[in-house]
């Protein structure tokens, strides 16, 4: 098994994506700017006096009503699911993303975009592994008839289930045993999806400005209002499951447990993050370790059955 599968990484140069935020409809230029060993993922608002910089951790966000919003004093970025999604689904440990306004671009409405400019700006893996955090105990919230929970488990899965009472959006579930080939492959390019009533209404409040039938799935009481119709039959519940991925990648590292979504959404995803982070008994932190860069090894599990994932 190659070493380099469990070695952090970040992006062969830096690399943008313009586009409009879902919400504020304002147009945003997204930069994302190779960083050293151990830095993590941060924003960094440009366009703001001082550059606040934002580090993509649970104890950052600060608004999840309509999607996941980080902030730190004034400064806000909205809507940062979809491009943590894809940073997690491709393994990127290490990036200083540059933000010229409030809201990450909504692009097509998927992760889709943010994986294709990773592939094709390149990854590069750093002389240092990862750190992962491996669930111990399994950890549930909820909220009505709505709950999440992790498990430990030897790799990363996420289980969700949704039910929206609609005839289009009706009991569907999907589950994802991840690794690169298979998030690329089964969600990345599912998109955001809203009923048209609800879009209307947001408007009338002075959001979904930037919403379109290029850049979200919409659905009216029978039907979809998109010509192409959908990406893939389920197509709802596999975007759900990439919000989900995106949102528990604010734990911080990569993780090592089984979640199940039923019926979550950005607010109970985070509600399970704080849980998790909340009592040092529920998880360990854990550096892959070996004599060299192509010996890695965990140290409280088989490498094997938990690491395999990366390899992908």
């Amino acid at each position: 098994m190659a070493g380099d599968s469990f070695q952090q990484r970040t992006l062969q140069r830096t690399a943008s994506i313009d586009g409009v935020g879902l919400h504020s409809g304002q147009p945003v230029t997204l930069r994302l700017i190779p960083a050293p060993i151990d830095h993590g993922l941060v924003f960094v608002r440009t366009d703001l006096p001082d550059k606040p910089v934002i580090p993509v951790r649970s104890e950052y966000v600060v608004d999840t009503s309509l999607a996941t919003t980080l902030g730190i004093g004034s400064a806000r970025v909205a809507t940062v699911e979809h491009l943590l999604a894809a940073l997690s689904g491709l393994g990127i440990d290490n990036l200083r993303i540059e933000i010229n306004g409030p809201e990450v671009p909504i692009v097509d409405g998927s992760a889709e975009p943010f994986a294709r400019l990773i592939a094709e700006t390149g990854i590069r893996t750093q002389d240092e592994f990862k750190q992962f955090i491996v669930i111990k105990r399994s950890v549930t919230v909820v909220d009505g008839d709505k709950h999440a929970t992790f498990s430990p488990a030897r790799r990363f899965r996420i289980d969700c289930t949704i039910d929206f009472k609609h005839p289009l959006i009706s009991d569907q579930q999907f589950t994802l045993e991840f690794s690169g080939h298979s998030f690329v492959r089964e969600v990345a390019r599912a998109r955001t999806f809203g009923f048209l009533r609800d879009v209307d209404r947001l408007r009338q409040m002075g959001l979904a400005r930037g919403v379109s039938l290029e850049n979200a799935v919409v659905v009216d009481d029978f039907s979809i209002l998109n010509p192409e119709g959908l990406r893939f039959p389920d197509e709802f519940v596999r975007h759900k499951l990439l919000d989900a991925l995106g949102d528990v990648s604010l734990l911080g590292r990569p993780v090592i447990g089984a979640m199940t979504a039923y019926k979550t959404g950005h607010a109970l995803n985070q509600r399970l993050v704080a849980k998790v982070l909340s009592d040092p008994a529920n998880y360990e932190v854990v550096r892959a370790r070996g004599r060299d860069l192509s010996n890695a090894r965990l140290e409280v599990t088989d490498l094997a059955g938990v690491l395999a994932p990366y390899a992908a």
